[in-house]
């Protein structure tokens, strides 16, 4: 971890704020502690967009939590989303599809969310990782690859059955082999966790605990 230093690490984070009762002064005093950090991203639901966030990614998702919407459903929102300034979409596959191994519905499910983006957003996909075997893992990397995603991402934070985990990061990474980036999210709210994440693979970090995360590291 000593090799990491704050601002590394600052230049990964998608500062997050995604809870149900979230009101906008808190998303004003998210953008405002974003910038104060130095990270590289706000995380918003979107419907608190549009916001104003100079100097910040501005970022969203689409089928969250469940993913169990429609995919054009999903498409719809992140292009409004996108229409409405956001730079980045985090959409959630339809993880039953992958746990029961239907790997073409997940791909559909991307391309269709892909397809309704173009090329004006970043696309990640939220595969849920702690819900699947290591095989289904590989299945929904790959599929998210083959719809030309852009990252990877290991979790929404609201799934009972966990978050990121440092050998879910690593196998997804080892898939998509740099092609794609790998974005670990869900639980991690110590500088350790970060440096492990980030060790075993992660180019990108969800957190809402930033500024506790950012402490643990040197300037």
């Amino acid at each position: 971890m000593t090799s990491l230093t704050r601002a590394d690490v600052a230049a990964m984070i998608d500062h997050t704020l995604l809870a149900p009762e979230a009101t906008p002064d808190q998303v004003n005093d998210l953008i405002a502690e974003a910038r104060e950090l130095g990270v590289y991203a706000i995380c918003v639901s979107p419907s608190m967009l549009p916001v104003r966030a100079p100097g910040l990614v501005v970022a969203t998702v689409a089928g969250f939590p469940s993913g169990k919407h429609h995919s054009l459903i999903k498409g719809a929102e992140a292009r409004l989303a996108v229409d409405s300034g956001a730079a980045e979409v985090d959409m959630v596959i339809d993880v039953g599809a992958a746990v029961a191994g239907d790997f073409a519905a997940v791909l559909t499910d991307i391309i269709t969310v892909r397809e309704a983006v173009e090329d004006r957003a970043v696309l990640k996909v939220i595969i849920e990782s702690a819900a699947l075997t290591d095989e289904a893992i590989v299945g929904a990397c790959r599929a998210a690859e083959k719809a030309g995603a852009d990252f990877v991402k290991t979790s929404t934070g609201f799934h009972p059955a966990g978050g990121a985990s440092v050998h879910a990061v690593r196998l997804m990474a080892d898939t998509v082999g740099g092609r794609l980036g790998v974005k670990a999210s869900g639980g991690i709210r110590t500088a350790q966790d970060a440096a492990a994440m980030i060790e075993a693979g992660a180019t990108r970090l969800g957190l809402s605990k930033s500024a506790v995360v950012l402490d643990g590291f040197p300037d």
